[in-house]
């Protein structure tokens, strides 16, 4: 009887570790399969770029004023599955007024699987003191848990799922009229997570994948900004909300 059982165990313990196996393979081909790749024409721009550097680095993409002046830096992270070369083009003119940004590679192209600091990627400028997080999407759920090692939160149609109300800190919402994913409604329903003194910007016709350069994605609204009006505001945006943050 005591060997039957003992069989009978290992049978069920085989079978968790298959199932085991199968899962967590599953979850990791989930992640690279479907990546949504950054547009090749909005990319362009940013390496022809003479305004800026473009560096390729360990800790992530690091957009840069070409003239070495800068005093501010910007940590952004990506949303779940998209290149983060689609978030240069947008940000890029945040760097050519002055700002260091630091795009994140999230693991497995996820934020929510990255566990890595906030220094793992201010390291990537270590003469700037003054540090907003910032992330589109679920990008930006992740910057809000990295918010409270940072100056400022920059949140680009997202929202936080932790509780900052209470943190002081400058945080800047930005969203879109027209977002079918982090709807407006959304936004509204995780506003007391925020800070009293938080400014939220709706942008008139912006979709959750205007915030990014990488194309529609399936159950967002039809934007009715142009791509370049888009990153102008944004831009504008931005760099109002940087500026007094400025040693």
């Amino acid at each position: 009887m005591q060997k039957r059982r003992g069989r009978v165990l290992k049978r069920v313990l085989w079978s968790l570790a298959i199932v085991l196996v199968l899962a967590v393979g599953g979850v990791l081909a989930w992640t690279q399969i479907g990546v949504m790749a950054a547009g090749p024409e909005p990319l362009a721009t940013v390496r022809e770029n003479p305004a800026i550097t473009v560096a390729d680095t360990d800790q992530g993409i690091v957009l840069a004023p070409a003239d070495g002046a800068s005093e501010l830096g910007l940590v952004f992270i990506p949303g779940a599955k998209v290149d983060p070369w689609a978030y240069a083009a947008i940000l890029q003119g945040l760097a050519e007024d002055g700002v260091t940004v630091v795009i994140t590679r999230p693991w497995l192209n996820l934020a929510f699987f990255d566990p890595r600091g906030l220094d793992s990627f201010t390291s990537a400028a270590p003469d700037i003191d003054v540090w907003a997080v910032g992330g589109h999407s679920l990008g930006g759920v992740r910057a809000c848990q990295l918010a409270t090692d940072a100056d400022a939160l920059v949140l680009f149609a997202s929202y936080c799922a932790n509780d900052l109300s209470e943190s002081g800190l400058p945080v800047l919402s930005l969203s879109g009229s027209e977002d079918g994913l982090s709807t407006p409604e959304k936004i509204a329903e995780a506003r007391d997570l925020l800070p009293a003194d938080a400014e939220l910007i709706e942008i008139e016709g912006a979709s959750h994948a205007s915030f990014g350069d990488y194309g529609p994605q399936d159950g967002d609204g039809t934007p009715t900004i142009s791509t370049e009006e888009m990153h102008t505001e944004v831009t504008r945006d931005l760099d109002g909300f940087l500026a007094p943050l400025a040693p």
